[in-house]
């Protein structure tokens, strides 16, 4: 044994192997492995030992085997706790680019999992026997979901937008409207995009104007193509002015010229037939002349991370064969979950059942505020100590980037400190703190002085409430 270095403390550590050999360890060595358990054993021992010779008095049970193994385990859920974990997402943005965007419908989940366990073709053409192209599982259902010729997936939106623009304009110019020179999440902005494809940008109109002629004096022997962005995520109102796209793509053809549009985060299907804002959808722009559309596959769409790029057939074609296509390509899971979220378009009359994203954005406020009466007792008792709780109607926003000024009617429940004017910033703090270290950690947004959670994203009622026992409120608060 390692005696306590101080002679006051009568505490004696025991040796790592001895730890290793109570039972109640050994069965932690069977589950987590010999290598971490040892590593945490000496972590532990030595910060007993510190502690004792910085003057801590432990107490004789400490190192008894209950306490020994409980520490144990406690160290090795913390060490061995995935980095990537599930989280209710309570904020009231349905599509939440921090915590994961679009939730995939079980069939993709489905999907996924087939293609990570077992060998597919992803690759290989079964009716030739020879290699194929991986686009060929979802090209067909993009094509007939949008009325295009071809179609193309890489890992964003983007790469989409870099991959077009390098094919179609390197060396050249791509007009643009300079009101739709937009900055997209993580500062990423449409210009250094453009610089990166190795295009150069040319940008017309003014900041709240720009008119067909403004297109059509730039156009020069230099010009590629013209570019329009769906400024998703911004919205410019008052005196304002625009060029449609019906009036771009008739300019581009008219000087031999390829019209793009970006449409940011895409959705296939009229979302006012869902009482949701009108969004455009690819079919849209590529029935006004665009000869080639981009947008996202994990926003309104509702499936995994990737970029779409569906168009003209010679474009595409063209498209496919520039190297730096290999480079943004996406994985076997990708092209699994896509394919199985599309195949559910197919099926228009259960969609909105099937595809999360379109349930959760078509939820009827009546179901989320019978929702928020069922948890919020659960809620009240959990937090008696440090808050109470209220039902009160908010606003859900989609996110993402899609319909900024649009907003969703909802419910949410309003968890209001007890401890008011002084120190009720802290207290705000620490019960968010509280519910974000709960098994699945639970995330609301501060607002007006209370911390919400809007229900109208919580589908597992059941997991949310059963968690709430394990709610720890510190610093003022007490345990529940």
């Amino acid at each position: 044994m390692v005696q306590a270095q101080n002679p006051q403390h009568a505490v004696a550590l025991p040796a790592v192997d001895r730890v290793l050999r109570l039972p109640a360890v050994q069965a932690l060595v069977a589950q987590y492995g010999h290598t971490t358990v040892v590593h945490v054993v000496r972590a532990l021992l030595s910060d007993m030992r510190q502690e004792i010779l910085d003057g801590a008095e432990l107490p004789a049970e400490a190192t008894c085997e209950p306490a020994l193994a409980r520490g144990i385990r406690q160290r090795l859920d913390t060490t061995m706790q995935p980095s990537l974990r599930r989280v209710f997402n309570l904020t009231g943005t349905v599509l939440h680019t921090n915590l994961g965007r679009a939730p995939l419908p079980d069939e993709a989940v489905a999907a996924v999992q087939a293609a990570m366990v077992q060998p597919c073709n992803l690759e290989y053409d079964l009716d030739r026997g020879g290699r194929g192209d991986r686009d060929v599982h979802v090209e067909a259902l993009l094509c007939k979901l949008t009325g295009a010729e071809a179609a193309i997936v890489v890992n964003n939106n983007a790469a989409a937008v870099l991959l077009t623009l390098n094919t179609l304009a390197l060396r050249k110019e791509v007009i643009v409207s300079r009101s739709e020179l937009i900055e997209i999440g993580g500062s990423f902005r449409m210009p250094e995009i453009m610089a990166r494809a190795g295009c150069r940008l040319h940008e017309v109109g003014t900041t709240n104007c720009t008119h067909l002629a403004d297109f059509e004096k730039a156009i020069n022997g230099r010009t590629s193509m013209l570019f329009k962005v769906h400024a998703s995520n911004f919205a410019i109102v008052g005196f304002t002015a625009g060029v449609s796209e019906e009036e771009l793509g008739v300019l581009a053809h008219s000087h031999g010229l390829a019209f793009g549009v970006d449409l940011g985060s895409g959705t296939l299907v009229d979302l006012g037939l869902h009482d949701l804002p009108h969004e455009p959808t690819p079919q849209d722009s590529l029935n006004s002349g665009a000869d080639l559309v981009t947008f996202s596959g994990d926003k309104l769409l509702g499936g995994p991370q990737c970029g779409i790029i569906v168009g003209r057939t010679e474009l595409v074609a063209r498209i496919k064969r520039n190297h730096l296509r290999r480079a943004l390509r996406v994985d076997k899971m990708t092209v699994a979950a896509l394919e199985a979220v599309l195949r559910l378009y197919r099926q228009p009359e259960t969609l909105v059942q099937r595809l999360p994203v379109l349930r959760l954005l078509t939820r009827p406020l009546d179901d989320i505020d019978r929702l928020c009466k069922r948890v919020a007792p659960a809620v009240a008792r959990a937090v008696a100590s440090a808050a109470e709780v209220g039902i009160v109607p908010c606003d859900s926003q989609i996110g993402s980037g899609a319909l900024p000024l649009e907003r969703l009617p909802s419910q949410a429940l309003a968890l209001t400190p007890l401890k008011r004017g002084r120190g009720e910033g802290a207290a705000l703090k620490r019960l968010a703190e509280a519910f974000r270290a709960l098994p699945v950690p639970v995330i609301g947004a501060v607002s007006e002085g209370a911390l919400r959670f809007d229900l109208r994203c919580l589908e597992n009622e059941r997991e949310f409430v059963e968690q709430l026992g394990q709610l720890r409120l510190g610093g003022g608060g007490v345990e529940t």
